[in-house]
């Protein structure tokens, strides 16, 4: 039997380099805060609690994180990593084990911490170490006869401890009753007077138990965000990760680099995906969908065999079969696009549903409307939807055909087959199978002569 797990994650820094208002945390991801990375990669451990040491930015951490089932602890001070988790100590468990990471490092894989926790479970300390070509500012890890015996920071560290490459990444776990014991013994007599969660190594190596040391696969798995320079680096590792895992399903990328999923992105069979293509939020791309370059898809389905064209943006919709959309679309939430609709250039639609077939290729705002099966509407043609308070529904039953330029005032039902002359203002229904129109009568005037410039004089 198991202990049951509970993590810790230390969210409580200020992130003075990010420049920013926001709490570093909750700076975003790939379209998540660094700490819902960080609470995802919990959530998937199956801890029994995730708890959340704030501090900096008051409430926006708990609020925003609001949906995550956390539990949350304020560290009104920042006296160091030790202190913060010492605030949190009550709300564990004493029979658990611990597992401590942190809001600002969101890559870290779940097959990295695993081995962390079973070694916790198993009575020792787990303890996360990674090599670096470049170890400046990082706690050295102190072996003697390989093992670990201490870690020092490089700021207490001698320059032979200097020269040694494995260095703490802060991530560890450990059984909570020796956590809670250790942390109680914490002393804060080193260069930045503050209390150090891994001043307990040393403690856990003279109480006999075993630290047992993993490294994860990348190290960019243990980097930590402190700048808005390290994000974007980070942001890059993210969205390259996720640009192999489509390329191994089987998606054709364009270029792998030039690729924003921020979100879920799940596609079919033979999709293909152009460059610089932002999916956020749940996309679903069914098979042998063809998106092209600059789109931008937040929380769309799209079925089979459909393809949109370049500098399409589509948002809270749901897209059938075969359709053919853009250059320059524009569907806004609440559209339903059923199969073999086509929607051109500079065309917005909006909260309307569009039945098979139908076809509105350019120029057009379509708002508020249901329209049937196999509908022309000419270019320029307008749904006038609002009066100023309220919203209204036009209806266009199938087979009508719109003529080029014509506004359709709300609330008003074309019948089906019905013909709609260019140029009209239809405020009145119009009746099935017949042509409706409405424009001046056209006149010529004979004689008439275009003005002429005057010369100016001198």
């Amino acid at each position: 039997m198991h202990s049951m797990l509970e993590i810790l994650i230390l969210a409580a820094g200020k992130g003075t380099r990010m420049r920013s208002d926001l709490p570093k945390v909750l700076h975003k991801l790939a379209g998540k805060p660094l700490l819902g990375h960080v609470v995802d990669t919990a959530h998937e451990l199956g801890a029994a609690q995730v708890c959340v040491v704030y501090g900096f930015g008051g409430d926006a951490v708990p609020q925003s994180m609001a949906d995550d089932k956390l539990t949350f602890v304020l560290q009104a001070e920042q006296h160091g990593t030790g202190h913060a988790v010492k605030q949190a100590l009550p709300q564990l468990a004493n029979d658990s084990v611990t597992l401590v990471l942190y809001g600002d490092v969101p890559l870290t894989h779940v097959s990295t911490l695993q081995p962390l926790v079973a070694a916790a479970q198993a009575g020792k300390l787990g303890l996360l170490t990674v090599n670096l070509a470049q170890p400046d500012g990082y706690g050295r890890i102190v072996r003697e006869a390989g093992k670990v015996t201490r870690i020092v920071e490089h700021k207490d560290a001698t320059p032979a401890e200097r020269a040694i490459r494995e260095v703490n990444t802060g991530i560890l776990a450990v059984a909570t009753r020796q956590l809670k014991r250790w942390i109680d013994e914490l002393k804060n007599d080193n260069a930045q007077g503050e209390y150090y969660l891994t001043d307990i190594i040393a403690l856990a190596v003279r109480d006999g138990v075993d630290v047992d040391t993993y490294q994860p696969a990348y190290e960019w798995e243990v980097l930590g965000v402190n700048s808005k320079s390290q994000l974007a680096q980070l942001e890059r590792v993210h969205q390259s990760e996720i640009a192999q895992a489509l390329l191994d399903a089987g998606v054709t990328l364009m270029d792998p680099a030039r690729l924003d999923v921020r979100g879920v992105l799940t596609c079919g069979r033979d999709v293909v995906i152009d460059v610089n293509c932002v999916f956020e939020g749940r996309v679903e791309l069914g098979d042998n969908v063809q998106v092209g370059a600059n789109c931008v898809l937040r929380n769309v389905t799209v079925a089979t065999g459909t393809r949109i064209d370049a500098f399409t943006l589509i948002d809270d919709a749901k897209i059938g079969e075969v359709n053919r959309l853009g250059p320059f679309s524009r569907i806004r939430p609440g559209t339903t696009l059923a199969r073999g609709v086509h929607v051109g250039n500079f065309v917005e639609i909006k909260n309307s549903q569009i039945d098979d077939g139908s076809k509105i290729n350019h120029l057009s705002y379509v708002g508020d409307t249901t329209m049937g099966k196999q509908v022309n509407i000419g270019a320029g043609t307008i749904t006038c939807n609002y009066d100023g308070a309220n919203k209204h529904r036009t209806v266009i039953e199938d087979e009508v055909f719109v003529g080029s330029d014509t506004q359709l005032v709300a609330p008003v039902t074309v019948g089906r087959g019905a013909t709609l002359g260019a140029g009209t203002t239809l405020t009145k229904d119009a009746p099935a199978g017949e042509l409706t129109l409405s424009r001046a009568k056209q006149l010529t005037l004979s004689g008439w002569k275009r003005p002429i410039k005057q010369k100016k004089e001198g």
